[in-house]
């Protein structure tokens, strides 16, 4: 049985099932963990959305965590369009992978599953959340912040304040030399955010996947079709 980390999908479908399927040959004794950010920005994040369901029941073991990119789609969905929800162009791939025009009519199905989501999850040794902890607060509150859990970018990592356990994140894209380095060095915060769905960034295009066990890294380029982003 292994333990594996992944992060930051953004619709980026056909590079998420070559690491599953043919980069790490997850198993039905092995466990994934994944931490959030499934839609917007990539070219289908339903086909995401649709894959991570079906894990399970193909008899998978599967934990997927909040981004704030899946908590931007499910407010746009509300009706609440005062808060901010990705770029045009990045709304437009979203809904068009949904066949929708509109947010409020992306089906049920997904906004459920996503509004189940939590917010962070532990096994033993690590601490994972989507973009990381407010260390400053006091211990009661730092695991109920959840707006910090989704959306921070820079931190002091404080082992007491996790029981020692190393913090597994994404949220924010980091080279892929950096995050080699970190996991090299086992560093008490690691940021496994390669930034796959950037495809024009040469230092970032990768997806990342984390043996929590033996602190293997394993990197795959991006493999989507092309798509309109902005290099980052």
């Amino acid at each position: 049985m292994a333990r594996y980390v992944t992060t930051d999908l953004h619709g980026c479908l056909q590079t998420f099932r070559q690491l599953l399927e043919h980069e790490l040959h997850l198993t039905p004794d092995d466990e994934l963990f994944v931490l959030g950010d499934y839609v917007n920005k990539g070219p289908d994040s339903r086909g995401v959305l649709d894959y991570l369901m079906a894990l399970p029941q193909r008899g998978f073991r599967v934990h997927c965590l909040r981004g704030n990119h899946d908590q931007e789609l499910l407010d746009a969905a509300k009706g609440l369009h005062h808060l901010t929800w990705a770029s045009a162009a990045d709304r437009q791939l979203t809904l068009e992978s949904f066949g929708v025009t509109r947010s409020e009519d992306i089906p049920d199905v997904y906004l459920r599953w996503l509004d189940e989501l939590p917010y962070q999850l532990d096994t033993e040794g690590f601490a994972l959340v989507h973009a990381g902890y407010n260390f400053r607060l006091p211990p009661n509150q730092l695991r109920t912040d959840w707006h910090t859990m989704l959306n921070i970018k820079q931190f002091t990592y404080d082992a007491s304040r996790l029981q020692g356990r190393h913090l597994i994140h994404g949220h924010v894209p980091t080279p892929t030399a950096e995050v080699q380095r970190q996991v090299r060095v086992k560093a008490g915060a690691i940021s496994l955010d390669t930034g796959c769905v950037y495809r024009h960034n040469p230092e970032l295009a990768h997806m990342a996947a984390l043996n929590l066990d033996s602190f293997d890294l394993t990197l795959l380029r991006n493999l989507e079709a092309p798509y309109g982003i902005a290099r980052r």
